[in-house]
């Protein structure tokens, strides 16, 4: 059974409150492709983990607090999504490769937020990582299409970019890193990418039916990293 590895923004999942039609439909759709899929689901903190760290930032503690801080943010939503899924996925959270790989063994479905400290890494880097440990594909599942030259949030003039190679995306990626930073996918996970030549695809993950479409190797909206 074929093994997807995604890393599911934080800011899909809650901005204000939770979104639960979301995640009721992302939940209906990951357990009907269960049957063909094992997936492993890396949960992001969004605005929450910035909510929690940015205060400690300004108060100067030190960068390794202020990402444990967001560390167990992605853990307490990987938990949530968890619980919410309640019928299939796996039994634990877990917190080392070898846990995701020992859980996925028996579940088709796996939840999991940052794993151990690590300087530099965020929840896009510990996805980039599992994918790399499993030999499998990586699919980040953001709140834009895909990457752009520039945040087409801000920018009117910022082009799509619907595929890119490897050393192009660090390229871009590549800039000092700050604890609870937003970027369409980070250089931690470039870098992993980079190195383990990993097939990344960045799309909008509030378009599901555009991510069943790519589980159905049918054409999709998203930019392909290779």
């Amino acid at each position: 059974m074929k093994e997807v590895v995604i890393s599911l923004g934080g800011s899909l999942i809650f901005q204000d409150s939770i979104d639960y039609n979301y995640i009721k439909q992302l939940k209906n759709l990951l357990l009907k492709y269960s049957k063909k899929f094992k997936f492993v689901i890396v949960v992001g903190g969004g605005k929450t983990a910035r909510t929690y760290m940015d205060p400690l930032i300004k108060e100067k503690l030190s960068e390794k607090e202020v990402c444990l801080t967001g560390i167990r943010i992605t853990r307490l939503n990987a938990r949530f999504m968890h619980k919410f899924f309640g019928k299939n996925p796996g039994s634990n959270i877990p917190k080392e490769l070898k846990e995701v790989k020992n859980i996925l063994k028996k579940n088709n479905i796996v939840f999991c937020g940052s794993l151990r400290y690590k300087a530099d890494n965020t929840s896009d880097g510990t996805a980039a990582e599992i994918a790399s440990y499993l030999n499998t594909n990586f699919v980040n599942l953001t709140n834009v299409e895909g990457l752009y030259t520039k945040d087409p949030r801000k920018f009117k003039d910022a082009k799509f970019i619907p595929k890119i190679s490897f050393k192009d995306f660090y390229k871009m990626a590549d800039f000092v890193y700050k604890p609870g930073q937003h970027f369409v996918l980070d250089q931690s996970a470039a870098r992993i990418i980079l190195k383990n030549k990993i097939k990344t695809v960045i799309m909008n993950g509030k378009k599901l039916k555009n991510f069943e479409n790519f589980l159905n190797n049918k054409g999709f909206i998203g930019t392909i990293i290779n």
